[in-house]
């Protein structure tokens, strides 16, 4: 099957981050740092390793501080260059993106996910398109969109990236219905958002990332207010199972980390601080010094 390459990717990235509050008083949910790179750096390096070429950002009012993060920093570069401090430099190459490589646009009101990538659908045009939500960080051999862009290719069609939860978490998620499930990949015939786990028609969640037909854009034009009184992309998605063989989903291979919840963030933190090789032994010595430091203390 020929399918067209995925170049474009969707950013919605206009939430105010209520659940940080204080910290997302004044800085955005996205520039909160997980280790020492902010949630969009994860997101962003996952979308280039994919093949992704045109970065489209749905923004809302106060979201300032992410655009000037993929800006240069002429002042900052020119002191590392004469403290030939060299290794940071190259650290902050990828921050900086190329002019005409990124666009924002403004979703004036809080209308879900649906709506925000509906905001972006003049930049993207007649083609397939990826969407990557920041708060999903997903540590993976193979980055997870760019798992899903090769099965994809085999496939066409929309594709979701989706995983195993408790049944008692699926009011949580949009859930798939499973026509035929080949392991890897699964034939999908309907979806259901936020279903409570007695309606639930499996136990297959999507998470943040998604490859999308232009069709879905249609979709989203006629949709109406779904769960939570918003326009939500799980129901223009399900539009298009249809049709057989149009959506599918991918078990893919990582572990996700839901960085929109505290816990969740926590969780990050901890595992990638003990991937880091320059630290990760001596952070892994403290955290079991803490813990026995607990355990004496019960």
């Amino acid at each position: 099957m020929k399918t067209k390459k995925i170049t474009k990717a969707v950013f919605p990235v206009a939430g105010l981050g209520t659940r940080f509050l204080p910290a997302t008083k004044s800085i955005p949910k996205e520039i909160m740092t997980l280790v020492d790179r902010p949630l969009i750096q994860y997101a962003i390096d996952e979308a280039r390793a994919a093949g992704i070429k045109e970065f489209i950002f749905v923004t809302s009012r106060g979201k300032s501080a992410l655009e000037d993060y993929f800006d240069h920093a002429p002042e900052l570069e020119a002191e590392l260059r004469r403290k030939n401090k060299h290794d940071l430099l190259d650290v902050l190459k990828d921050t900086n993106m190329d002019s005409g490589a990124i666009a924002y646009v403004r979703q004036n009101r809080p209308m879900g996910l649906g709506h925000a990538v509906w905001c972006a659908r003049r930049l993207i045009g007649n083609e397939p398109f990826a969407v990557l939500l920041p708060d999903d960080v997903i540590a993976a051999e193979t980055p997870c969109l760019k798992q899903m862009v090769e099965a994809h290719a085999e496939t066409g069609g929309c594709m979701v990236a989706a995983m195993e939860v408790a049944p008692k978490k699926t009011s949580s998620y949009g859930v798939l219905d499973i026509d035929r499930d080949d392991g890897t990949i699964v034939s999908v015939k309907g979806m259901v958002e936020k279903p409570a786990p007695e309606d639930a028609p499996s136990n297959l969640a999507v998470i943040g990332r998604y490859i999308l037909t232009p069709k879905v854009l249609t979709n989203l034009n006629r949709i109406k207010q779904g769960a939570g009184g918003e326009i939500q992309l799980t129901d223009a998605i399900a539009q298009e199972t249809k049709k057989p063989n149009s959506v599918f989903g991918l078990r893919f291979r990582g572990q996700r980390y839901d960085c929109g919840s505290k816990i969740g963030f926590l969780q990050a933190t901890v595992a990638f601080g003990l991937a880091r090789p320059e630290f990760g032994q001596e952070f892994a010595g403290f955290l079991n010094e803490l813990t026995a430091m607990q355990k004496a203390a019960q």
